[in-house]
């Protein structure tokens, strides 16, 4: 079997997401063991009255939720800033398929917001939106995908490492330029074990970074864990214009060099791809935060995320000379024949049968991350068709394949690339013309002498 290797360049900038419209509701959720919050409707105890926010195919309130399922973004608001302040987070991750939910409470400033309960709310919602999925009375019954991020900002960015504290239910915690809280985020940050993000302007003033961003990212005991620092970054420029945040800012930031739109797309050349593949698992977005990571402009930023390792696929005499085998050991496999995912094959070592003239790839899964191996290219048959002196042709075909043999052509059979048989034809003759108008793509053709056959890889239009 004769077989060389070549080089595939797979781009990992961008990903195919669906466009959605804008969905919302209200929901007002309970905890019967505490007091206070936003709200009424949501039973004794404790309201939360939460804004959703969700992908939909028509905008509008309690509309129906698209097809599909979605993960749930829980975020939380900044000091005296409302839910509203934060239209641009909801719109552009609701159009790329999340569900983004804002509780209303702890928005006031006398008396002074609790900390502690803001991220009791944080982690509530998170867990109930999540449990909404089995809710036959809710318009997401079936819809939530059961993949979680908090995500807060300044106060709410504290507090959702308060809520992210010895957590599971979440698959990661963000904090765009988070206040260290009380009780402390900081000292709460020791006990956050999911892959953690934390966004920092060097400008910010408010919040500042040596005091409020950096330790929180210092006390985290993740095993990834980033830091992302936007120069000339901005405390307020995460959400839109906000007069109480922006005066805040205009009072204490004298330093910032770039404009809110800018600090908007910085941030979500990174966010995006994070919650791609933590909230989503699109593979190949793990490789595009890694690259942000180290290459974005106009940041300065650390991680202690480990790249993923360059996977080949190595042939295993010892099993056989047909078997081939990932370098190395991952938590799960896909194997791919021309880039068509093949059914079944989910194991380190995959058997190729017979030479099939294909191009096969691995994609290995490891803890933090997925990587596709190189390529392997198997050349097709040649000395065999040169034993039978087969002609297959035209190739590409249309309408018709023509068969030409020195020997009898027993049978001809038509193979997709998952193995299925879609045509099937007893020729008993040297020379044959098979009606191929029925399909089009590209196929393998088995032709069969007696006890003895070839494959031809062969397109038809």
């Amino acid at each position: 079997m004769k077989f060389l290797f070549s080089v595939i360049i797979f781009s990992t900038a961008h990903f195919f997401l669906a466009q959605y419209q804008v969905g919302h509701t209200t929901i007002t959720f309970n905890d019967p063991a505490r007091t206070g919050g936003f709200g009424s409707g949501g039973g004794a105890g404790r309201q939360i009255q939460t804004e959703v926010y969700y992908p939909s195919t028509t905008a509008g309130d309690n509309v129906a939720v698209a097809s599909g399922q979605f993960p749930v973004i829980t975020f939380g608001h900044g000091f005296a800033m409302a839910w509203d302040a934060y239209t641009n987070i909801w719109q552009h991750y609701v159009n790329r398929g999340y569900i983004l939910a804002f509780p209303r409470t702890e928005g006031g400033l006398i008396p002074g917001p609790s900390h502690g309960d803001f991220g009791t709310d944080l982690k509530q919602v998170s867990d109930k939106m999540l449990a909404l999925n089995t809710n036959a009375n809710s318009i997401f019954s079936g819809k939530i995908l059961q993949k979680a991020a908090i995500i807060g900002h300044s106060m709410g960015g504290g507090a959702s490492f308060l809520a992210a504290a010895n957590n599971a239910n979440i698959e990661t915690v963000i904090g765009l330029a988070p206040a260290e809280t009380t009780p402390s985020a900081i000292a709460a940050a020791s006990n956050v074990s999911v892959p953690a993000l934390v966004f920092s302007g060097s400008a910010d003033g408010v919040t500042p970074p040596a005091d409020h961003h950096i330790p929180i990212y210092q006390g985290l005991t993740s095993s990834c864990k980033s830091f992302v620092s936007i120069t000339g970054g901005a405390h307020c420029y995460y959400a839109n214009t906000n007069f109480n945040c922006d005066f805040g800012e205009g009072t204490s930031s004298p330093n910032i060099s770039i404009t809110r739109a800018e600090q908007q797309t910085a941030t979500y050349a990174f966010l995006d791809p994070w919650l791609d593949f933590k909230l989503k698992g699109i593979c190949n977005a793990y490789e595009a935060f890694l690259l942000a990571i180290q290459s974005q402009p106009g940041t300065v930023n650390e991680t202690i995320c480990p790249s993923l390792p360059t996977v080949t696929i190595i042939n295993d005499p010892n099993q056989g000379s047909g078997v081939y085998c990932s370098s190395l050991q991952g938590n799960s496999y896909q194997w791919y024949m021309d880039n068509q995912p093949i059914v079944g094959e989910t194991s380190q070592c995959y058997n190729i049968p017979v030479d099939l003239g294909a191009t096969y790839q691995v994609e290995v899964f490891f803890e933090n991350g997925c990587v596709l191996s190189q390529p392997i290219t198997f050349e097709s048959g040649l000395e065999e068709v040169n034993q039978f002196h087969v002609q297959v042709y035209p190739n590409p075909a249309e309408g018709f394949i023509n068969f030409k043999a020195i020997d009898v052509i027993e049978s001809i059979e038509i193979i997709d690339f998952f193995g299925q048989l879609l045509l099937a034809k007893e020729t008993n003759q040297t020379s044959f013309k098979l009606d191929v108008s029925d399909i089009s793509g590209i196929y393998f053709v088995k032709i069969n002498f007696g006890n003895q056959f070839i494959f031809e890889r062969i397109k038809i239009n």
